[in-house]
């Protein structure tokens, strides 16, 4: 049977000191498979404006939290890094979390827990980095930024920074269980 040997980085401690490591790794499998679209989470911006810097040239589509995640109306990326993303060629995608759209609120108003929460938390037990990768690359593919069935890479953090990085195929919402992670390039080993 055929094998393929990857290198996978497990940090002892999930945080944003994983950062620089996890793209280094990130930038280096994009290469090996000529991988173009890399998906980033961002919420302030610093970890979007890294990516899209590094990956000059590359299709880069950095995913914030929805406008109202932390306070009503506000938007948590800065107007700075969204123009250092936008000037590195980034991308940049605001929408409803997939993982967390109605359902929240359902969660919020009744105090139970409705189907995407439960899939969000089942990622979770990977940590949390594996289920922001699939969710952004949920939201991308929905918003026509990522081509579903073609691989792309998805970096992602616990908090802030970037300590997770997958290659995976996105799929659409409605199409979730054609979402197929392939690699896990980077992740912590508790979460």
């Amino acid at each position: 049977m055929a094998e393929v040997v990857i290198q996978s980085v497990h940090f002892e401690k999930p945080g944003k000191e994983n950062t620089a490591r996890t793209l280094k790794v990130a930038k280096q499998r994009a290469d090996e498979l000529g991988i173009s679209t890399i998906l980033v989470a961002t919420t302030q911006g610093d970890t979007g404006v890294q990516v899209a810097r590094l990956f000059q040239g590359y299709d880069v589509v950095a995913v914030t939290h929805s406008t109202g995640f932390k306070e009503a109306n506000a938007q948590e990326l800065t107007d700075e890094n969204r123009a250092a993303i936008e000037s590195a060629g980034g991308r940049i995608l605001t929408c409803q979390h997939a993982f967390g759209g109605v359902g929240r609120a359902v969660r919020r108003k009744w105090d139970t827990y409705q189907l995407e929460e439960i899939i969000a938390q089942t990622f979770r037990t990977f940590g949390q980095g594996v289920k922001v990768c699939a969710e952004i690359a949920l939201m991308a593919a929905d918003a026509g930024l990522a081509r579903t069935g073609e691989p792309c890479i998805a970096i992602a953090g616990t908090g802030r920074g970037a300590d997770t990085a997958v290659v995976l195929i996105p799929a659409n919402a409605q199409d979730f269980f054609d979402l197929k992670i392939i690699e896990i390039l980077a992740k912590p080993r508790v979460g």
